[in-house]
């Protein structure tokens, strides 16, 4: 049994643990009530039922609520836009984005790996005691209905892994954090039962709400093992490292550590420190990305200078008898996981380092997600054993981009969507489609209510809800830059309406590491339902949606900019019921950056290629039915294209159409109609203005807009056409 225990250690705050009162006192500060979100989409987890939903390989994703997608139109079986009623009634519309501000500051990239050693050092003075809870100050207070969160740490024992996360953590997260004293001696077993008290009494306090299990290397077998004993509880495992894969250990450290004479003892945590983690990924950990090369050198170099003398810590972190204990008890730990896997029904997540020099995290997670039930895994080949402390990585943002965040038995991807941060905005748009934006240089132009065309955005619309309908570049190449410009320019996060696909588990197969698929999911992209569509406009979203959809991104030669739109004007009727402002808009460029040289007929005739292309078509969800015409067509498949010297990708919005107050006579077909075909042939409109007024651009050519750059840096942006 866990004590109670009480201090006052700055940063950090003790919390009791272990104790049932205690729970009185955290159901007031939740503030009580069902958190439960209803939602057509939404799936349960851990045995509870489901209502059309379907899951993937661990993947959570929406097969809607007896609707479907018929000739790209989102029906249910309906009429005039509407859901079922019953969906209608039971959806609560308590968005969590609207408890946090788009760009948010996360604290990423604040602290490094000195903070923790520093924090540690402060932790252990005044060590004693069993093992105890306690939650970092620095979370400070969570949204509304967060789920707990609660650390299991390594080998060290002190608690304090997640002190580079524990900002960004403590926004979506209660975060609780288990702390084992230098001298406990604690068998594993007694371990595992002071963690399974306090999740069933969790538990016990908000049924329906999970509780995260973050679990580093140690703390990943304790993780697993209270997973196993409590099989009806709703637990996320996140398994960092896990240490499961012990006796297959590279490095015998038991047996070193053993024969190493005591007066060399004091050399061995600077061994373990350059085994465990990479130090130079510890020490950029808060290193300006865009900084020139010359001060990033100079930031890396004061970091390390002042980390080596911090890691002499280790020493009294864990002393040489401690150390030996808890290896021999991590022994243990390893032993009883494995032996229960085949018991673990929770939801796992599974991040495994590619440079960890002290246990085989890849192979183990290939194996977790070959036992588990329910797991997903992502690598990260440049870190080392200890990637919490290390630069490059962000809890939460994995957490999101792998739809593991959720705050209730059901996963709702509106209601439980968290707005990027800045530091997300940064890593996204700067680090991982930087080069791209670069040489694409996106010019964006909008139409006032008075139908001149200027500059910028000025002429959408600040208050949603709002629904952008526009032409499907080849590949959706113009997502990015549509998704960044909005955030630069106006704050407002777009929400796009993505193919199921993006959820499923063929993006799953495809890369295991955290991709750009991963990114959009963490810039809000959302699968293809008409229950999606309704949840979004009824919290005033920005929606983006691609009446074309695969049919024009997935294009044939000779196609470009040309539109493959269904009949129905299904999402006319519901920008109508809720009184959405309409914005079309045309982009073009894909031919300025490539030339389709293989397409799917061509691909078809080439063997071997052929059958990748059927068996990739053949896991592949199936958007629309088999009506006929060129739009049902979702030949899914992997473009040849050849790179041309880049040109420039153009966006052009058009005048807003107010649905306000159009609901009734939109509920006549032939008006609905009539309006579809509008919305349509200002996109084909402004399609054609960009084709012709490009040619007039001085600055078209990366060539042109390279020598801009170097005569007017820092200017941000470069001139184009005048509207």
């Amino acid at each position: 049994m866990a004590s109670i225990f009480t201090c006052n250690i700055s940063p950090y705050v003790a919390l009791n643990s272990g104790n049932k009162p205690r729970f009185g006192v955290k159901a007031q500060s939740l503030g009580g009530g069902d958190s439960t979100v209803w939602s057509s989409d939404a799936i349960v987890v851990n045995g509870t039922s489901f209502v059309g939903t379907k899951e993937k390989n661990g993947a959570l994703i929406d097969g809607g609520c007896g609707e479907k997608v018929k000739n790209g139109a989102l029906i249910d079986g309906g009429k005039n836009g509407r859901l079922n009623p019953r969906i209608e009634k039971r959806w609560v519309k308590e968005a969590v984005f609207k408890d946090l501000e788009v760009l948010w500051d996360d604290g990423h990239g604040t602290k490094t790996v000195k903070d923790y050693l520093d924090g540690a050092k402060e932790i252990i003075k005044p060590d004693g005691g069993p093992p105890r809870w306690f939650c970092p100050a620095e979370c400070g207070k969570p949204i509304k209905d967060s789920p707990v969160l609660l650390f299991l740490p390594g080998l060290d024992g002190v608690g304090l892994g997640l002190a580079l996360h524990h900002k960004a953590l403590g926004k979506a997260f209660e975060v609780r954090c288990l702390h084992i004293p230098v001298n406990d001696r604690t068998t594993f077993e007694g371990l595992v039962k002071i963690v399974e008290e306090t999740v069933r009494l969790e538990h016990a306090s908000s049924p329906n709400k999970p509780i995260y299990l973050v679990g580093e290397s140690f703390g990943a077998c304790l993780a697993l093992a209270v997973a196993a004993r409590n099989p009806k509880i709703d637990l996320v495992l996140i398994l960092v490292n896990p240490a499961t894969s012990f006796s297959r250990s590279q490095l015998p450290l038991l047996p070193i550590l053993e024969a190493l004479p005591d007066g060399l003892h004091d050399v061995f945590p600077y061994l373990v420190g350059f085994v465990t983690g990479n130090p130079v990924k510890m020490a950029m950990a808060n290193i300006e990305y865009k900084l020139p090369p010359r001060l990033q050198f100079q930031q890396l170099y004061h970091n390390l200078t002042a980390l080596l003398p911090s890691v002499s810590v280790l020493s009294d972190i864990i002393p040489k008898e401690t150390l030996i204990w808890r290896l021999k008890l991590l022994k243990s730990a390893a032993a009883y996981a494995n032996s229960r896997l085949h018991a673990v029904k929770a939801e796992v997540l599974v991040l495994a380092s590619g440079n960890d020099n002290l246990l085989p995290s890849k192979d183990e997670a290939r194996h977790l997600k070959g036992s588990l039930k329910n797991c997903k895994v992502r690598y990260f080949k440049d870190n080392g054993h200890s990637m919490l402390v290390e630069d490059g990585l962000n809890l939460l943002t994995i957490i999101k981009g792998t739809c593991k965040y959720r705050r209730s038995r059901r996963l709702d991807l509106v209601s439980d969507f968290l707005p990027p941060s800045m530091s997300e905005f940064k890593c996204a748009f700067d680090e991982v489609t930087g080069l791209f934006r670069l040489a694409t240089c996106s010019a964006v132009f909008s139409t006032l209510d008075d139908g001149k065309i200027v500059k910028g955005l000025a002429g959408v619309p600040d208050e949603g809800p709002v629904l952008f309908i526009g032409y499907h570049m080849l590949m959706g190449l113009e997502i990015y830059s549509l998704v960044e410009e909005f955030l630069r320019e106006k704050n407002i996060m777009v929400r796009g309406i993505a193919h199921p696909d993006l959820f499923s588990e063929i993006m799953e197969g495809s890369s295991t590491e955290f991709s750009l698929s991963d990114w959009m999911k963490v810039m809000g992209a959302v699968p293809v339902t008409a229950s999606n569509l309704f949840k979004l406009l009824s919290t005033k979203s920005h929606v983006l949606l691609y009446p074309g959809g695969q049919r024009e991104a997935l294009h044939y030669k000779g196609e470009a900019y040309k539109l493959f739109w269904p009949d129905q004007p299904e999402f006319v009727r519901m920008a109508a019921r809720f009184g959405a402002t309409i914005v079309p808009f045309g982009t073009v460029g894909e031919d300025d950056i490539a030339e389709l040289a293989l397409d799917y007929h061509d691909l078809m005739k080439i063997p071997i290629v052929n059958d990748f292309v059927r068996d990739l078509m053949s896991r592949s969800s199936r958007v629309r039915d088999e009506s006929k015409g060129e739009v049902a067509s979702t030949d899914l498949f992997i473009p040849g294209l050849l790179p041309k010297i880049p040109g420039r990708f153009y966006f052009l919005f058009g005048k807003p159409i107010k649905t306000t107050g159009m609901k009734e006579m939109l509920e006549n077909k032939e008006n609905a109609s009539q309006l579809y075909l509008h919305v349509k042939s200002e996109v084909q409109n402004s399609i054609a203005y960009l084709l012709k007024k490009r040619e007039e651009d001085p600055y078209r050519s990366i060539i042109d807009r390279t020598i801009y750059r170097a005569f007017y840096s820092p200017l941000p942006e470069v001139p184009a056409f005048d509207p």
